[in-house]
This record gives structure tokens, C-alpha cells and sequence, in this order.
């Protein structure tokens, strides 16, 4: 799949983003190059290869899930502009 300078364009409009022709002409090549890739990467067999849940042998190295900012509630609802009982006060969205 190849893209013509008028689906750049389509596409641009589309996100409503206003481009000039010279990045135009670079993004149709940055595309174009991506889409290569994407048929290069589908064109491998891949029969009978088992899907993998995990790239990395499933360990997920995590932080220890620690306390670093203590509860500093007065400090938190000078910014409130309305509170009640020390929680936040928002207009009502639902009837």
C-alpha cells in the first residue's frame, strides 16, 4: 500500500491539521516507509509459532510499592474553591 499526495492530504484535513506541500511530501515518505515495514512484518510465516503473552519471559521488574508523600489534607483544600468536612465540593452533573 502506497499513499498518493492527495491521502496525505485527506488525511491532514481529516485531523485538521494545515500542512505546506514540502511536509507534506515528507510525511507521504515517512508513511510510505512505515506502511513497508508493515508488509515486510506480515509477509513472515508465522504458522505454528505460539503467541507470546510476555516478551520478557514474564517478569515484570516493579518498584516496591511505597508511601513518598504523606496525607497533607489542609495543605490540599487551600486550593479547593469550595469544601465541605475536608472533601472537595463540584457542581452536580447528574439529576
Amino acid at each position: 500500500m502506497s499513499l498518493t499526495m492527495d491521502d496525505i492530504r485527506r488525511i491532514a484535513d481529516l485531523g485538521r491539521i494545515d500542512i505546506s506541500d514540502e511536509q507534506a511530501k515528507v510525511v507521504q515518505g515517512e508513511l510510505n516507509d512505515i506502511f513497508q515495514m508493515i508488509e515486510r512484518i506480515s509477509s513472515v510465516d508465522t504458522e505454528g509459532v505460539a503467541p507470546m503473552p510476555n516478551p520478557h519471559d514474564g517478569i515484570q521488574r516493579l518498584r516496591e510499592d511505597v508511601v513518598t508523600e504523606e496525607n497533607n489534607r489542609t495543605e490540599n483544600m487551600k486550593n479547593a474553591p469550595e469544601q465541605a468536612e475536608g472533601c472537595f465540593l463540584v457542581p452536580q452533573v447528574i439529576e
